[in-house]
């Protein structure tokens, strides 16, 4: 089998090398969430295609370890491969770190590539090797030596992101990072995360599909701000962009040799995101401060002018989303309809709003039990029909040049069981209680989650990701630091919610072979009123698009569950029926309906 034959020529080039145990993530050199095509070595051995995943190899096994969201996709995909599926979280299954600890053999070679690997975990892995009287080899790209027909490494021409959409200029950001610097005594700074360094320098690219960013590193230091870029990236325009910035542009692989000439300096870097060839290339008497990037907190909280923007890029994704509800729940059962086809026909109503560039992820359209998958991927030709019949759930959303959209609706096409009804209806209560929470400044995401989890664990049931994540300016779906988590970590409890954080809302239920549920919205952290108790922060949604009332069960929802419902169907019948004609405005007027807890087996049928 192909994926076996490409195992086994990476075990040659591991003899050849000396190399006992290789470790392939699903990773870029920036620890970007997707990799673009040159960077895919995990999938190209593993044959898994997921978007997270880590491939461990030894001379006598192959794992890959992925998380709840793929156990399902990854089951399937490894069949008949001989990789060994590791379901991360689950009683039994080991850490990739607990893995390599029991498996490399004592005195055994530990190698991966460190380009693409980060300093914080390289270290780990190093010094897991030396216990064992171990070493390390970050030298060897050996899964990108076997890949005969590799992709070229992406170089898309990079452009301006204007300060009417950006709402504050570059100049004023470099010199926020550079005083920055200076607050904490750091006499440089090493960049490498391509959100963060298209924020800062106010550029987009198109380097990671549905991610508009560019291969780039950024160096300040004292004297110089230099950006690494291929250079084919880079027009007339944008270079005399950047000397007006004074900001130095060399080739991109340049970098390493930069970084291997810094002598003496007090380095701020996130060693936790930049990678382990470029912490190992410095030099010993450069002293590290590590903690996150600046920008990553600043991007963060977003400014009045992105706040607007991002209001008026929803009310546009709402309309396109509105309309394709409309339209699917108009002719199905009349029409042949697959899941590929409906993702095609929903793109096709974002591409008719203003301002419309790209998805921001690829689209999830999912029917029936694929919905238990939570990334399940509709392949053109192979993939479910839809019909008039149980649930269809959507997870799509855009980049505008006024910001970026997620939004999941599940819909019902037809008849409903009872449990399908329920788990709907739990979904919707989870998500607006979180969206109408109140709490004291100071709190994480971690404080809340449990707010969107208690109506399930209520029932002994759960879901197996993240409530919650927080959502970039024309930038990549899914930034930190905000979030929503219920597992306690480091992490996720060294940042509080500020004003202006973007954050998905978005429990779900996902029943195995059966059915899959989720309903997200994203909304806006703000200031609410100021107590003798100190200031108190509420949410505002800014996703609008009915919720389906077909799908609910009136009895299962309390009388808060309904008003906010019924305040969240205001909202958007006010901000969307302008953009609405005819049948689709009467469609969604009645979708938008005040409805009441009538009796205790109340069901709404449209």
């Amino acid at each position: 089998m192909e994926i076996q034959d490409r195992i086994e020529r990476l075990r040659e080039r591991m003899e050849e090398a000396g190399i006992d145990l290789y470790i392939i993530p699903t990773a870029d050199c920036h620890d970007s969430e997707y990799a673009g095509a040159y960077f895919k070595c995990r999938e190209y051995i593993t044959g898994f295609t997921g978007s997270a995943g880590t491939a461990v190899i030894s001379r006598q096994e192959a794992c890959l370890w992925t998380d709840g969201r793929y156990f399902v996709q990854a089951a399937i995909e490894l069949q008949g491969t001989g990789v060994r599926l590791m379901k991360m979280g689950e009683d039994g299954v080991p850490t990739v770190e607990k893995y390599v600890e029991d498996t490399l053999p004592k005195g055994g070679v530990l190698g991966f590539d460190g380009r693409v690997i980060p300093a914080e975990t390289g270290e780990k892995l190093e010094l897991l090797a030396e216990k064992k009287g171990g070493s390390l080899r970050a030298d060897r790209d050996l899964a990108g030596e076997i890949w005969k027909e590799r992709p070229p490494l992406s170089a898309e021409p990079v452009w301006i992101l204007e300060e009417a959409y950006a709402g504050e200029s570059a100049e004023k950001k470099l010199e926020r990072l550079r005083k920055e610097l200076d607050r904490t005594g750091a006499s440089a700074h090493i960049l490498t995360v391509l959100d963060d360094i298209a924020w800062l320098l106010n550029i987009r690219g198109n380097d990671i599909p549905c991610n508009p960013v560019a291969l780039a590193y950024f160096v300040m230091t004292g004297e110089r701000k230099v950006l690494f870029i291929q250079k084919e990236a880079v027009s007339h325009k944008l270079q005399a962009y950047f000397d007006r910035l004074g900001v130095e542009t060399a080739l991109y692989d340049s970098v390493y040799d930069f970084v291997r000439g810094l002598r003496g300096e007090t380095v701020l870097m996130d060693t936790g995101r930049v990678n382990t060839a470029l912490w190992k290339d410095l030099d010993p008497s450069n002293k590290i401060i590590s903690r996150a990037n600046p920008c990553t907190d600043w991007k963060a909280v977003k400014n009045p002018v992105e706040m607007e923007n991002i209001r008026r890029a929803h009310r546009k994704d709402g309309v396109a989303v509105t309309k394709f509800i409309h339209w699917l729940k108009t002719n199905i059962g009349t029409i042949s309809l697959d899941e590929a086809e409906a993702a095609e026909r929903l793109e096709g109503f974002r591409k008719e709003q203003e301002g419309y560039i790209e998805p921001s992820f690829d689209t999830i359209s999912a029917y029936g039990s694929n919905a238990a998958m939570c990334h399940y991927s509709a392949q053109p030709g192979a993939c479910a029909r839809l019909e008039a019949k149980g649930l269809y759930l959507t997870d799509s959303g855009g980049q505008y040049y006024e910001g970026t959209t997620d939004i999941t609706r599940t819909v019902a096409l037809g008849e409903l069981t009872q449990e399908e009804r329920l788990h709907f209806t739990l979904t919707v209560i989870a998500m607006l209680r979180l969206g109408a929470a109140r709490f004291r400044y100071g709190c994480s995401g971690i404080a809340l989650d449990h707010i969107a989890r208690e109506p399930f664990w209520q029932r002994g049931l759960d879901f197996n990701h993240g409530t919650g994540h927080g959502v970039g300016y024309l930038l990549n779906v899914h930034e930190g630091p905000n979030g929503f988590r219920w597992r306690t970590t480091p992490a996720a409890v060294s940042w509080i919610l500020e004003e202006g954080m973007l954050t998905s809302d978005e429990p779900g239920i996902y029943i195995e072979g059966s059915h899959g549920i989720r309903t997200e919205n994203l909304m806006f952290c703000r200031k609410e009123e100021k107590t003798e108790y100190g200031q108190f922060m509420g949410f505002e949604f800014v996703t609008l698009a009915p919720i389906d009332l077909d799908a609910l069960d009136l009895s299962v929802m309390e009388d808060r569950d309904i008003a906010l419902l019924n305040g969240y169907h205001r909202k958007v019948w006010e901000q969307l029926s302008p953009y609405m004609d005819g049948e689709e405005k009467e469609w969604l007027r009645s979708y938008t309906r005040e409805v009441k807890k009538a009796g205790a087996d109340q069901q709404i049928h449209g």
